[in-house]
């Protein structure tokens, strides 16, 4: 059975010689010292790895059970979904006002990582519970706040989004699901939505449904769409529960992965809801929770890798096979392990360079989120937008690879579901799909983020770039981490100037090239991200540091994505600047 270590020394390494959350001018970082911080981590990390990675291999072999319309979850999820509730693990960062504990989003984004690593499926109840609470905080009224957010952050309520319908998916303008006025102030829901995550099971004894429908009258398309808290026990005006609403589960979907997850397809019959936010603004209140989610599913991608990057690394050093090309490493045993060779090396710091500069990536990302709420930043809220689907698309594309990756450092046993690596796979590839699947996210990031607020957001971004490049540019030993993340800034700009001189002449154009900006630009953010894990390496091995392998070991890393992933960009800018042409040539019926 696989294993799972919590990566909490690289965690605190983050926080404290990276991003240096104490000496940030953010509320609540001042409380986030060295032995505060690695108390929670450790914690965090010892529940993950001794009560919910056991139960990763459960969920994917029993999966859910649909019986008389209740969800029956894998053995001992409900009793590890108790353990994660009195643990108060779920609200660390939401308000204190409704049961949380107001830490900030990067603390929140370190547990997360963990859980979903840990047991992705098993996470996916908490994680949407999250941000159905964070889109009740910010959208709802007193009156809502106070009869569902107690019950949500502490998690003895779940909580769903319900968007997808048989018939549409990305296009939400096509739904068919209505909300009709009621004289209470209500409104009766019909329809039927699905591939809802968590949308039944027997773990929380009420589920509060998100459900974007059309008002009868309103306008057309996605400008008609509302959104709606839809229970699924309906709640008295003292909090108690009372009757069942309206809302079932049809069918539990058979999915590839994640099976200890119930996807559920939802039947809405006449059921009560209440206006979520304001009448035909349903989308506006809903992106709340998907760009949570959006966040949360990039670190499934980093998630999966570094799980899958754990046991592949284990096996390497344990499984004997052949001897090194220049001479036995393992002179007393029958054949040296499989780390010796080269190309089994090249795939495992393929793995390690991703997650180590995913995770850097995600929790910078996450500093940017805690700015923007915190100290009410504009310039941070409109950083991160940008970076919401790079996070969200390349972390996903890439952790899915390197879980490949990963599985082939096994060989034949990797196919086998003995090893359980596997599941790694099947689990990642729903997060290149889910939450707006990654082609939608790259033509967000060329069609829309790009361009908002006239460019100031990407510009600031290359600013930032050019900046460090040029603090450190004096610096001897940083020249091995400068010089090419300033050519690959270059190539990404190049390629927003292409965009920018041909996308209104042909928009397809820009479009055909959009995959290949998302990865240009999560490769240069994970290249400043590994620039400045080697700045902070640099200084701590000059300070006299008490773990200088570590260090070594991060400069090592740092140098392998410079020398052997950056320069990637150079690849996808060729492809943007071959334009709309090879991608749209060839006429529908010669496929």
């Amino acid at each position: 059975m696989p294993s799972y270590t919590a990566p909490t020394r690289d965690m605190h390494y983050l926080l404290h010689d990276v991003l240096k959350v104490t000496d940030q001018k953010i509320p609540g970082y001042d409380d986030l010292e060295a032995d505060f911080t690695a108390a929670i981590l450790e914690e965090c990390g010892k529940l993950n790895s001794e009560v919910l990675a056991p139960l990763n291999t459960v969920g994917d072999t029993e999966g859910c059970v649909l019986e008389n319309g209740v969800v029956r979850t894998p053995k001992g999820f409900k009793e590890a979904f108790d353990t994660v509730r009195e643990g108060g693990w779920a609200g660390l960062d939401m308000p204190e006002a409704f049961g949380g504990q107001n830490m900030p989003f990067v603390m929140g984004a370190a547990t997360l990582e963990m859980f979903a690593a840990s047991n992705q499926a098993f996470a996916m109840y908490q994680g949407l519970t999250h941000g159905a609470a964070s889109t009740i905080l910010a959208h709802g009224s007193e009156q809502q706040k106070a009869t569902y957010l107690p019950k949500m952050v502490s998690c003895e309520w779940t909580g769903t989004m319900n968007l997808t319908e048989p018939h549409c998916g990305t296009d939400l303008g096509l739904m068919r699901t209505k909300a009709e006025p009621q004289a209470d102030g209500s409104y009766r829901i019909t329809g039927q939505k699905i591939f809802i995550s968590a949308g039944e099971h027997d773990m929380a004894e009420n589920i509060i449904h998100l459900v974007l429908a059309k008002i009868p009258g309103g306008p057309e398309g996605i400008k008609g769409v509302s959104l709606f808290i839809v229970p699924k026990v309906l709640v008295a005006a003292d909090g108690s529960l009372g009757e069942r609403n309206g809302v079932t589960c049809g069918k539990i979907e058979e999915k590839m992965g994640i099976h200890g997850n119930a996807t559920c397809v939802m039947n809405y019959d006449g059921a009560t809801g209440w206006l979520l936010g304001t009448e035909h603004k349903g989308m506006r209140a809903m992106f709340t929770m998907m760009n949570e989610a959006r966040i949360g599913v990039g670190m499934q991608g980093l998630a999966q890798a570094e799980v899958a990057y754990q046991n592949a690394l284990a096996y390497a050093k344990d499984r004997l096979q052949g001897r090194a090309v220049t001479g036995a490493e393992n002179p007393n045993g029958p054949a040296d392990p499989l780390i010796v060779h080269p190309d089994i090396r090249r795939s495992l710091m393929d793995q390690k360079s991703f997650t180590e500069g995913a995770r850097a990536f995600l929790f910078w990302g996450a500093m940017l989120i805690d700015r923007a709420h915190r100290n009410e930043d504009a310039d941070a809220d409109g950083l991160i937008s940008l970076m919401t689907p790079v996070l969200k698309g390349f972390l996903t594309d890439r952790g899915f690879d390197m879980t490949v990756q990963a599985q082939q450092v096994f060989g034949g046993h990797g196919y086998v579901e003995e090893w359980g690596m596997s599941q790694f796979v099947r689990d990642a590839r729903i997060a290149m799909i889910y939450e707006g699947a990654n082609g939608v996210q790259a033509l967000d990031l060329v069609g829309r983020k790009l361009a908002a607020d006239g460019g100031k957001h990407v510009m600031a971004f290359f600013e930032m770039v050019k900046s460090f490049c040029k603090e450190n540019g004096e610096d001897e030993a940083m020249a091995p981490f400068v010089k090419p993340l300033k050519q690959a800034s270059k190539d990404l700009q190049a390629a927003g100037m292409y965009f920018m001189q041909e996308g209104m002449k042909s928009p397809n154009a820009a479009l055909a090239g959009s995959n290949d900006f998302m990865h240009m630009m999560g490769h240069v953010c994970i290249g400043l991200m590994w620039a400045r894990m080697a700045r902070a390496s640099l200084d701590a091995l000059a300070n006299g540091t008490s773990d200088p392998d570590f260090h070594e070991a991060k400069l090592a890393t740092a140098r392998y994505y410079m020398t052997r992933q950056l320069p990637a960009t150079a690849m996808h800018l060729a492809r943007i600047q071959s334009g709309a042409a090879p991608v749209m040539d060839l006429a529908a019926d010669q496929f």
